[in-house]
């Protein structure tokens, strides 16, 4: 972490490995365009979790990029300005989110309510959006690679629990299984 010169602590881990990510998720054809099969993995994860905001973010070494996006209107939100307003595009800042903690931990995350953690309460995503709980999970590949997470948020405070951790978790892995067979399929 650096310090930011405004007077804060800077809100998003140094990573270290961006560059090799952004040349894995190149080698894949992922993270550079929506894909209706993350966006239908989005949606189920959506379900499964209860959540209104569920997605399937890939993240480089400026922005993440959510290939899988679900939101409570169902639609795709980035061109409607009303809609971007209140709701995630397609294309966030690195500084916004909860995500790029999780790349570079390489840990699930489980934030019950962000309000209780100072250095994620005061997160763009918090007053732009109203995100007040997060449950997100890294995508770790056959190589090692965190090449970006599954996540879910809410507007309200969530005990997510022992059991949230366990679903995100497990439907990262099956996504990743996913992504392998992809690769496999197109060697």
């Amino acid at each position: 972490m650096t310090y930011d010169p405004v007077g804060r602590l800077r809100m998003i881990p140094t990573d270290q490995e961006a560059p090799e990510r952004v040349a894995r998720l190149r080698q894949l054809g992922l993270g550079g365009q929506p894909d209706p099969e993350f966006d239908a993995f989005a949606s189920e994860l959506a379900r499964i979790t209860g959540a209104p905001y569920a997605m399937v973010n890939f993240i480089d070494e400026h922005r993440q990029f959510f290939a899988g996006l679900h939101t409570p209107s169902g639609g795709m939100t980035g061109s409607d300005a009303a809609a971007a307003a209140s709701e995630p595009g397609r294309v966030m800042d690195r500084d916004h989110g909860y995500c790029p903690h999780v790349v570079v931990r390489r840990k699930a995350l489980v934030l019950e309510d962000v309000c209780d953690y100072p250095r994620f309460a005061g997160n763009p995503v918090v007053d732009e959006i109203g995100i007040r709980s997060y449950l997100g999970a890294p995508l770790i590949d056959r190589t090692g690679m965190a090449l970006g997470t599954i996540c879910v948020v809410d507007v309200e405070p969530r005990p997510w629990g022992r059991p949230g951790l366990e679903t995100i978790k497990s439907m990262a892995a099956e996504l990743v299984d996913r992504i392998h067979r992809r690769e496999d399929e197109l060697a």
